[in-house]
């Protein structure tokens, strides 16, 4: 209660490794509206939530039915509810606090997520492609924003004719040495050459070439 679910769900993700995701339960889809002093204010509109985000979404409730049950009271007793100074006012003022505090949390939760999901994309570059093990992660309403973002990105490059993907600090040697971590299977095209890519075998890539690889897991560099 009063913003312990929502400090836990920021920690959870604050406690993850840097710039890696955890999984996103599927359970049901939610939204969830909290008026507080008459302003009425979105918290968000959850497709696919896991289950401490859902359990914030109760308190987030439970703090909405008591604030408007206190301010109701508070009408039926002739009060006017924000000069009023009692009991019930200062109840309703720890409620509506706990609903800003659980949305800030929710927020913050939903948008660290949206910006891991944002690098990766950059980091894939033209593929559109993850490895399932981080696919899995994502909920559906997430799988779809890399999917469009990815778009977006093409779409951009296309225009300026620009790979915004490659490091911005030019490599000494535009080749490097890796290994196929992945069977790829035979007559892929890169911009120099066709290759057959099987399990374990490696070869002298262009590194913009094999960067994408590498950022999916499919590859690793061999360096030494």
């Amino acid at each position: 209660m009063h913003g312990r679910k929502a400090y836990e769900l920021v920690k959870e993700f604050a406690d993850g490794e840097k710039g890696h995701l955890k999984i996103f339960n599927l359970l049901r889809q939610s939204s969830i509206h909290a008026e507080c002093f008459f302003l009425f204010i979105v918290v968000w509109d959850v497709i696919i939530q896991n289950e401490l985000f859902e359990r914030v979404i109760e308190e987030c409730n439970e703090h909405h039915n008591a604030l408007q049950s206190l301010i109701r009271k508070m009408q039926e007793e002739g009060l006017e509810v924000q000069t009023a100074r009692n009991a019930d006012h200062y109840g309703a003022l720890i409620h509506h606090l706990s609903l800003i505090r659980n949305k800030r949390c929710l927020m913050a939760y939903v948008y660290n997520r949206a910006e891991i999901i944002r690098e990766l994309a950059w980091k894939v570059g033209l593929l559109h492609e993850l490895p399932g093990e981080i696919q899995e992660k994502f909920s559906d309403s997430e799988e779809q924003y890399f999917k469009d973002h990815s778009k977006s990105l093409k779409s951009y490059m296309s225009q300026l004719s620009l790979d915004v993907n490659v490091d911005m600090v030019p490599p000494k040697d535009p080749y490097i040495k890796v290994r196929v971590l992945e069977d790829l299977g035979s007559g892929i095209i890169l911009s120099d050459k066709s290759a057959n890519f099987a399990r374990h075998s490696m070869h002298f890539l262009k590194r913009t070439d094999a960067e994408q690889y590498i950022a999916r897991g499919l590859m690793e560099e061999l360096t030494g």
